[in-house]
């Protein structure tokens, strides 16, 4: 049985700790992408130059965020920052977010490039063996009409590079192993579910579609 000064102790600690967290859910406001644009410069190295690509785990054109939507933009920083998305370098760039910094960054995001044009598509309307896939995914449910309006936190994926999305369903399919896996249930049973002949023509696709994303290119680094 704990004394009476113990238990006190106890009460004021909790206590304590009610108001951290507290005073914590407070300081994050809502994102203001005025504030973002001083904090953009370590995104503006790879995703503010059209065309730019990664090395690891293979070569390929890192995403446009640019007109992307902020909640997703938000979730993503948050799986890479908690280690649930594994890529280091993402992972070493959201670790050294603030709530505040990925509220802030994510707003910007969603409203660059809304000024300029919409991707045309590139691709045509699905034939046999490709609507055959989008149905076995069931990918409109979570990403929308045209993969371009999605639910929630999901992202838009009309128009992303191909590349990209190629080694994104890769990723789940490793799900938490390796040093590239995403633990994601969801995206982890989805991209399961196909061999990589299969993902590959998906991404090519998708790629094709016309999108809202965009890469806007930066005149100078911040």
């Amino acid at each position: 049985m704990k004394t009476l000064p113990s238990l006190i102790c106890s009460l004021s600690l909790a206590i304590a700790g009610l108001l951290t967290g507290a005073a914590h859910a407070q300081e994050t406001k809502p994102g203001d992408p005025v504030a973002a644009q001083k904090k953009v410069a370590m995104c503006i190295g790879c995703h503010g130059i059209v065309g730019y690509q990664a090395s690891f785990p293979e070569i390929h054109r890192v995403p446009m965020i640019s007109g992307q939507s902020a909640k997703y933009i938000a979730t993503a920083l948050n799986a890479y920052k908690k280690g649930e998305r594994k890529h280091p370098t993402m992972r070493g760039i959201a670790a050294s977010l603030t709530d505040q910094d990925i509220a802030d960054i994510s707003v910007y995001y969603e409203a660059s490039g809304k000024n300029l044009p919409a991707h045309a598509a590139k691709s045509v309307a699905p034939n046999a063996e490709i609507d055959a896939l989008l149905k076995k995914g069931n990918c409109a449910s979570c990403h929308g009409a045209d993969l371009n309006k999605p639910i929630d936190v999901y992202p838009k994926l009309a128009g992303q590079y191909e590349d990209y999305l190629f080694v994104a369903l890769k990723s789940y399919q490793a799900d938490s192993k390796g040093p590239i896996g995403r633990s994601n249930p969801i995206m982890a049973a989805q991209a399961k579910m196909f061999t990589l002949p299969e993902l590959k023509l998906l991404s090519h696709y998708i790629g094709g579609l016309p999108s809202d994303l965009k890469t806007v290119p930066q005149a100078k680094f911040r």
